[in-house]
């Protein structure tokens, strides 16, 4: 019985996976049917979490370099691809072919596209950021093929566009090489061009940058790009607006709801939440901050260091990351016993109360749950009230305080106001990541997505050793040197991927949160609001060298859910 059971399950999944492989017989496809497959809420998330990274990764890359040609950008962001081990999009990116394991990669592609469509259709602002995205991701996929696969995706979905013949191109020659812009002679006999209606590509011409005749605009394939950029667009639109109408359908199941809705604020990087099995000494710490903490963190223990007082939230923020660097509990209760003892916490008091809090954050009381690190959307999305310094201070800083944190940290006026500039812009990781590469006077090759990775990434730059890559093997060993004490993180690649769902969020963890807020209201009435700063006395382009990795096809091993 189980075994005919489990034969009609594979059965069933083989006719799925054979109608999917039938509707997107391309590397880039139009999203134009959702499939009609069975996945496990693990496979749910799992697909989500990947194509949410490689979403972010895009828009990392182009907020850090918005002025480069196509070219530089395209390598840009597939040196970060590759450096990040994502293989399904490494591969789709690198023209189209028809063996198992790019068809194993669309299937990924595919499907991810329709779970991210029901988590970003609530909101225009989410739809309008998922929208943007995903033009980066099919400009990407499309860059990569070549014409005979542009042949091959025109004809998939029946769109009439052709490149003109050799007599053609003869023909008006001349015309496009003196109305289309960086175009000699060998490159128009070289290259291909098409004709699309002029009113497909009006900004074209408007600033006069393409041949027209007879109504027909004769464009380049980067040009050519956009024109089949903006269909896929107004797609993708309409398919947003027919999730929504679904939305509340699919929501009555609890599960997929408090999934979708946490999805956007997911921490996509390597998961932070066991401690090093080394040690950080405390008396370390103050040096540590001054260049291996991320502003975050260096706010938050500077104030400590001169209130000798945090709140509870700005509490919970500094313990949970001095545990994932390595601070072993016993030196954090000496670390907190001092310094709050120093301001107005009696010792009976510190026993009694905030002990047990930090005994909570190491798993040793309560629930006994491994709580997460706070990843960067974790700091940056937590609210913060008066009085309090936790948080992200490129979010909750006003332009010109911020300016002043950074040149007290020692940054010039012209590294301040570029750190600031994309603080204003919204992109409060480019900034963090930009104020790393000044602080250490070198270029990050990654995005900064995690305090813990900030640290990390800190510790192996002045140890002049190059980070582990993270798609190499399935479990990998960092080791390095805090002041002469060895440190070794494990991580498993079936963690990659991990949401900030141990956080201090959950009915169980309630009581304590009550807690420790009304102890700080009592704080409140004997601590002075009044807090002492203490400070310690170009655009990015794309780094092409022949360290970039790239896939070969023996690299890919087939995709499978279930590993």
């Amino acid at each position: 019985m189980i075994n005919s059971r489990q034969n009609y399950l594979n059965a069933k999944r083989f006719s799925a996976d054979l109608a999917l492989e039938h509707i997107i017989p391309h590397n880039v496809c139009f999203y134009l049917i959702p499939p009609i497959v069975d996945l496990t809420i693990d496979e749910f998330e799992k697909l989500a979490l990947e194509r949410l990274k490689m979403l972010r990764l895009l828009e990392q890359v182009t907020a850090k370099n918005p002025k480069v040609s196509s070219d530089a950008w395209r390598e840009a962001v597939l040196h970060d691809v590759n450096h990040e081990g994502l293989r399904t999009y490494a591969k789709l990116a690198r023209g189209n072919v028809n063996d198992d394991v790019s068809k194993a990669a669309r299937r990924r592609d595919y499907l991810s596209h329709f779970i991210l469509r029901f988590a970003y259709c609530r909101s225009e602002e989410l739809r309008r950021w998922f929208v943007a995205r995903e033009m980066e991701l099919f400009k990407l996929k499309f860059g990569g093929l070549t014409t005979r696969d542009v042949k091959d995706f025109l004809e998939v979905y029946e769109l009439d566009y052709k490149p003109l013949t050799d007599e053609e191109k003869l023909d008006i020659s001349e015309h496009l090489c003196a109305s289309t812009m960086n175009i000699t002679r060998l490159k128009v006999e070289t290259q291909d061009f098409y004709a699309v209606h002029f009113t497909e590509v009006l900004n074209l011409v408007r600033d006069r940058k393409c041949f027209l005749k007879g109504g027909m605009a004769y464009i380049t394939p980067e040009h050519f790009t956009h024109v089949i950029g903006k269909k896929h667009q107004q797609l993708i639109e309409d398919g947003l607006k027919g999730h929504l109408r679904l939305l509340p359908t699919l929501e009555i199941d609890e599960r997929f709801s408090m999934l979708l809705k946490s999805i956007h604020t997911s921490y996509t990087g390597k998961n932070y939440t066991v401690a090093k099995t080394g040690s950080v000494p405390i008396e370390s710490l103050d040096q540590l901050s001054k260049k291996s903490f991320a502003l975050c963190m260096r706010n938050v223990h500077d104030t400590l260091r001169a209130t000798h007082h945090l709140k509870h939230a700005g509490r919970m923020q500094y313990t949970l990351f001095l545990k994932a660097i390595g601070v072993t509990m016993e030196d954090a209760l000496r670390f907190w016993r001092e310094e709050l003892t120093r301001g107005k916490i009696p010792i009976e008091k510190f026993e009694k109360e905030y002990a047990y809090n930090i005994r909570h954050n190491y798993g040793k009381e309560g629930s006994r749950v491994n709580y997460s690190p706070y990843s960067c959307m974790k700091v940056i999305t937590t609210p913060i009230g008066p009085g309090e310094t936790h948080g992200c201070p490129f979010k909750n800083l006003d332009p010109s305080s911020l300016r002043m944190k950074l040149t007290g940290y020692g940054l010039s006026a012209l590294d301040a106001d570029e750190v600031a500039g994309y603080a204003a812009k919204g992109h409060y990781q480019i900034a963090c990541g930009k104020y790393y590469e000044v602080i250490h006077e070198t270029k990050l090759e990654e995005g900064i997505n995690h305090p813990n990775q900030y640290f990390e990434l800190s510790q192996l730059t002045m140890e002049g050793k190059e980070r582990p890559r993270q798609g190499n093997a399935p479990n990998q060993t960092a080791r390095r040197n805090y002041n002469q004490t060895n440190s070794q993180s494990t991580q498993d690649s079936g963690s990659s991927y991990v949401a900030d769902s141990s956080t201090l969020n959950g009915a169980e963890d309630m009581e304590l949160w009550e807690i420790m807020e009304s102890k700080d209201k009592e704080a409140d009435v004997t601590i002075s609001e009044a807090t002492a700063t203490v400070y310690d006395k170009k655009q990015l382009t794309p780094k092409q060298s022949k360290s970039t990795q790239e896939w070969e096809d023996d690299d890919f091993d087939m995709l499978e859910f279930n590993e």
